[in-house]
């Protein structure tokens, strides 16, 4: 007999929570796992355009305004819709800038620098700009050899040779 107090009875099939039994999961085959290293460091960091290892970013730039000074052979320039354009040839810069409006902006004070987009010239006028420079950690940058700017000479001296 059962009263009001009691449990339901338990019904006779059990309900199952399992969606699928397990010969029906559906399953990828021929994966492989790839283990990816860390980054390493470059051979050598002056040679890249960019550094992104810390919070302050840095990038290599190039002054347009001292190609046309210099005169650099690489500089190449053509007319388009009334106006000429100049460029380089090695694409130090990606950039093609107006020349009346690079010159213009020459007079007022400058017209300062376009980012590089590969490794600068020994000719070129290179600088590397720093952005969030106030995330600078404790111990300063982490790559200072980025800082590096190529002048077509060796970045070290010999000043000693060992005879044998």
């Amino acid at each position: 007999m059962v009263s009001e107090d009691s449990p339901a009875p338990t019904p006779e099939k059990p309900f199952c929570q399992v969606l699928r039994s397990p010969h029906f999961v559906p399953t990828i085959t021929g994966m492989a796992y790839v283990e990816q290293s860390a980054a390493t460091l470059p051979l050598r960091p002056q040679d890249e355009v960019e550094c992104r290892r810390c919070e302050v970013h840095c990038d290599k730039v190039v002054h347009p305004s001292a190609c046309i000074a210099k005169a650099c052979p690489f500089l190449y320039a053509y007319e388009a819709h009334g106006h000429r354009y100049v460029g380089c040839l090695q694409k130090v810069y990606s950039v093609e800038i107006d020349l009346d409006k690079l010159e213009a902006a020459e007079r007022r004070g400058g017209f300062g620098a376009v980012r590089a987009v590969r490794q600068p010239l020994p000719m070129c006028h290179t600088e590397v700009e720093s952005t969030y420079e106030s995330r600078t950690a404790d111990l300063g940058c982490v790559n200072p050899e980025f800082f590096e700017v190529p002048d077509g000479q060796p970045n070290f001296r010999i000043f000693a040779r060992i005879s044998s």
